[in-house]
């Protein structure tokens, strides 16, 4: 082999090597920067798989994306886990019905945790959640996601705040009495919030929860501001600016919530992340799987099992994802909207949130590594993955009357 080859093949090696190299030292960084800061993920919906299957999440489970064996392995540190009511009929006699649901969720969400106290324990405060890293232990906080349950009674949200709730994500992918959603067909209702809806952000102020404004229309989004004595925040939502969609929020709005002092928490739903390139293939198995079994809330919780294990067969085999890049590309775009305070992640893990690179908590530490790869410093990607919300939360429990 003549000297000006082997020259080559020595460059050729020697830069592939400096890149395995380069690669190793962020992922060690990663791990040494997780040691010393609080990560936390505001909006996971793994408590659907406790009321479905029994999901203890103590175990490590391959089926559902968040667990604590997998947090620890993803270095995350605390996760909100969500009491999700589906929008349905509204009226006293189901509003009575979807309170007790609720009530059911919040209690398989306690005893989880009670019966994994050795690996982790509720939490309700910022100071929790970094007393129990301090002992090794991770945080579980909650989250209620859609305010329908409230139905017309303002003490419920007391009592939802006495189980651990946090927050209360106004509403869903549908309007209900709280205010118009961002995504019903049937266009807006009130015209933003209700009176009621006005009425729930008082008295949430007043508990110390935070509002969250994630699935509410803009006009919604606008009068939560305008009446919210302390920071909101969106648990789960990208930039429309680089995601046409209805449910991320337009870069007015970044700058309305840096006003406020609130967070935006950047969701890992592909829809949400990157604008879908066609895909009829994918489109066609998902109407398939709508003619075979019909309207999921209609059916049995057998056949609602059957549905969901189909879906994510036909999810895992056909849909095409948006990348950890494309995440922290919405987290660079907040920073350069509105600035390093004022963004986090609420990855909707179980509720459809998935991206190439991380798709369960075992890989949440791939976005510090990308954020690493950035330039992100070790104050910046603390501030992101728990310091901006840790000091929201701080700010809404100011509110509440003892």
């Amino acid at each position: 082999m003549c000297m000006r080859k082997l020259a080559g093949l020595l460059f050729i090696i020697l830069v592939c090597s400096s890149c395995g190299t380069t690669e190793e030292r962020l992922s060690s960084k990663a791990v040494r920067i997780h040691r010393k800061i609080l990560s936390i993920d505001t909006h996971c919906d793994t408590p659907m798989e406790m009321m479905r299957t029994g999901y203890d999440l103590g175990l490590r489970n391959e089926k559902g994306c968040v667990d604590f064996p997998r947090m620890r392995e993803g270095s995350l540190d605390g996760e909100f886990f969500a009491v999700f009511i589906p929008q349905g009929h509204r009226n006293d006699s189901m509003s009575n019905v979807v309170h007790l649901n609720a009530l059911e969720i919040f209690k398989r969400i306690h005893e989880n945790v009670e019966k994994n106290s050795d690996m982790a324990g509720l939490a309700v405060t910022a100071d929790d959640a970094f007393r129990l890293k301090k002992k090794g232990r991770l945080s579980a906080f909650i989250g209620l996601e859609n305010g329908y349950p409230i139905g017309n009674d303002i003490s419920r949200i007391s009592q939802y705040y006495d189980l651990g709730a946090r927050y209360i994500t106004l509403c869903h992918t549908r309007n209900n009495d709280i205010c118009d959603s961002s995504t019903d067909p049937a266009g807006p209702e009130h015209n933003g919030l209700s009176d009621l809806g006005k009425q729930v952000v008082r008295e949430m102020n007043r508990q110390g929860m935070m509002v969250d404004v994630s699935h509410i229309s803009d006009k919604a989004f606008y009068d939560v501001l305008q009446i919210s004595t302390a920071p909101v925040i969106a648990s789960h939502s990208c930039c429309r600016a680089l995601c046409e969609s209805p449910r991320n929020l337009t870069d007015d709005m970044l700058l309305a919530l840096k006003a406020n002092g609130g967070v935006v928490q950047i969701c890992l739903l592909s829809g949400y992340v990157k604008t879908p390139a066609p895909n009829p293939e994918f489109e066609e198995k998902l109407k398939e799987l709508r003619n075979t079994f019909g309207e999921y809330e209609k059916l049995s919780d057998e056949k609602k099992e059957l549905m969901f294990n189909e879906y994510v067969k036909i999810k895992e085999k056909y849909e095409k994802l948006a990348t950890v890049r494309d995440v922290v590309d919405h987290i660079d775009h907040v920073v350069q909207v509105a600035g390093i305070d004022f963004v986090g992640i609420g990855t909707d893990f179980d509720g459809g949130g998935s991206v190439e690179g991380c798709k369960s908590a075992a890989e949440m530490r791939n976005i510090t590594i990308e954020l690493l790869r950035r330039g992100y410093s070790k104050a910046d990607i603390s501030k992101i993955w728990g310091g901006n919300i840790m000091r929201v939360l701080r700010a809404a429990s100011l509110g509440r009357k003892i």
